[in-house]
């Protein structure tokens, strides 16, 4: 069977890691990178090229069918997916082969969940949010669009976290605490009710 081929957004650091995933995992035809200054500086990573910058993404159509923006930024990641739907690309989900995600979770397009991370049953994820290595989304819990939830970061069942909401590292929200959108967690900082 062919696989759709891939386009990856960001060749940062987070950026690696979605290619390592899609690499692991096999699931697409992993193209190459989008990436302003990746480009700039020209060569290629993880031994794949840097196709251009990150801009005018029906220039790179022909290319692949699907794409993943992998850049933590919130805000950027949003305007990004929109101007890739609007060049035609459909956006690619990721999921690390060594993440847990029940099979009765819900998730959006264009979702990152990396390695050692754990969704729970029944929880929902919005379009394009970032569930970073080792965290957590217990049952019941809601990320909406563009959140992103930093290494470690744990929610308890029932939790939501508003659209562009960053929970960062270490970061703990109780049972049934809900967080506004645009509402950013400090590295350890812990919400409860």
């Amino acid at each position: 069977m062919k696989k759709s081929r891939l386009l990856i957004v960001g060749a940062g650091g987070h950026g690696r890691s979605v290619a390592e995933a899609v690499l692991i995992s096999g699931d697409f035809d992993l193209v190459g990178f989008l990436d302003d200054g990746a480009f700039a500086r020209g060569g290629n990573v993880l031994g794949l090229p840097v196709l251009g910058p990150a801009r005018t993404f029906t220039d790179y159509a022909a290319l692949a069918s699907h794409a993943v923006v992998a850049i933590g930024n919130n805000a950027l990641r949003k305007t990004f997916c929109a101007q890739l739907q609007a060049a035609g690309f459909a956006l690619a989900s990721v999921i690390h082969p060594r993440a847990i995600v029940s099979p009765r979770a819900q998730l959006g397009e264009g979702v990152a969940i990396m390695a050692g991370a754990i969704v729970g049953t029944e929880a929902v994820l919005g379009q394009g949010v970032i569930v970073n290595s080792g965290a957590v989304v217990d049952h019941h819990a809601q990320v909406h669009d563009f959140g992103h939830l930093g290494v470690n970061a744990c929610m308890a069942g029932g939790t939501v976290v508003g659209a562009l909401a960053w929970v960062q590292a270490g970061a703990a929200i109780g049972y049934g605490v809900q967080l506004a959108a645009g509402t950013v967690l400090k590295p350890g900082e812990a919400v409860w009710d």
